[in-house]
């Protein structure tokens, strides 16, 4: 395994993050706990979740993942040997909290009910899951202005000062932001003396490079590393999808989900990747997840695997070295079909 800096802090994470949002949904605690156990044993010391989760969301699911976890934290014991990030959810849950948002009340009652769920005296990384306004995240291209932001980013970053001083959190990261929004919360830190954010966790995979065109600079500039999400598209990069949907898989299951990565310029990208995995002989999946491991502004690479075999493909990602003229080839299909699912 390989391991990079979390932002300013003192921690290193694994360039592979365990990804969760499955738990509770299409795998049971008990392969929960398998897979966590497999990831630890392999290197990986970073897992990611989330309160909303498990995913697609719903009442009877939501907070299983963290629960999960939390049993296999207990009967772990070894709380020092990983690093659990979770979030909290923005505006739009109205079965969590009564409705959902990130004013000072919700987010402490969403800090202890995840500390209560894990199982821990403390959660590495807490991360604002999107944002409070309405902006451009979750695939929504074409800016509207409006001057409706909710809840200021100033109330929610204060609630989770309070947390980092009462020893409940460590440290701070964003989720689906914009520069703009990553802009404030540095404003906000600068200004106010409050927790420097250290991660941004946003989408990038070879049919999502948006990352690059404004946040690259600031993970650059200000230190903080992306912790890449849906870095296999939801699998699409796996290439299962090109030639039928299987019942069982995730896009089987909850296609109407996830059809973020389902459109035609995205199978006509996979096409084209899966051509040059072919050709260097290498997984479409190995070759997809090399790549975002690449990426100077990566801190962490989150991947979700419903079975063991999966997860072992997943995480042996990180002995694949790409050539430059594989990484040319790759940018030359991108030149030609730029982000088909931002």
């Amino acid at each position: 395994m390989k391991y990079r800096k979390l932002g300013d802090t003192n921690l290193n994470v694994s360039l592979i993050c365990l990804g969760t949002m499955s738990y509770g949904e299409q795998n049971t605690e008990k392969d929960a706990h398998q897979q966590l156990d497999f990831a630890l044993d392999h290197g990986i010391n970073f897992i990611d979740t989330a309160e909303m989760y498990a995913i697609p969301p719903k009442e009877e699911t939501q907070g299983l993942t963290e629960k999960y976890i939390g049993s296999w934290i207990k009967k772990n014991q070894n709380r020092d040997k990983y690093i659990i990030a979770t979030k909290v959810a923005g505006p739009g849950m109205e079965y969590i909290r009564g409705g959902t948002n990130l004013s000072k009340e919700h987010v402490t009652k969403a800090i202890d009910a995840s500390l209560k769920k894990l199982n821990t005296d403390y959660i590495d990384l807490y991360q604002v899951h999107w944002p409070e306004r309405k902006s451009n995240y979750f695939g929504r291209l074409g800016y509207t202005q409006s001057d409706d932001i909710g809840v200021a980013i100033e109330e929610t970053l204060l609630a989770l000062n309070d947390a980092v001083v009462a020893g409940k959190i460590r440290h701070l990261g964003v989720s689906n932001e914009t520069p703009w929004g990553v802009h404030e919360y540095l404003r906000l830190s600068r200004e106010e003396s409050l927790p420097k954010i250290q991660t941004i966790q946003n989408p990038y995979s070879l049919l999502n490079r948006i990352y690059e065109i404004g946040l690259a600079e600031m993970s650059f500039r200000e230190n903080i590393g992306l912790l890449a999400y849906s870095p296999l598209g939801f699998g699409v990069l796996t290439g299962k999808y090109l030639n039928a949907t299987p019942s069982n898989s995730r896009l089987g299951l909850f296609g109407e989900w996830f059809t973020r990565y389902s459109n035609e310029k995205c199978t006509e990208a996979t096409t084209k990747y899966f051509k040059i995995a072919q050709k260097y002989n290498m997984s479409l999946c190995q070759m997809a997840l090399a790549f975002v491991n690449t990426r100077p502004f990566i801190t962490s690479n989150i991947i979700g695997a419903t079975t063991i075999a999966q997860l072992k493909e997943n995480i042996e990602s990180i002995n694949i070295s790409l050539s430059e003229e594989i990484i040319e080839e790759i940018n030359n299909i991108h030149d030609d079909i730029p982000n088909p699912a931002p």
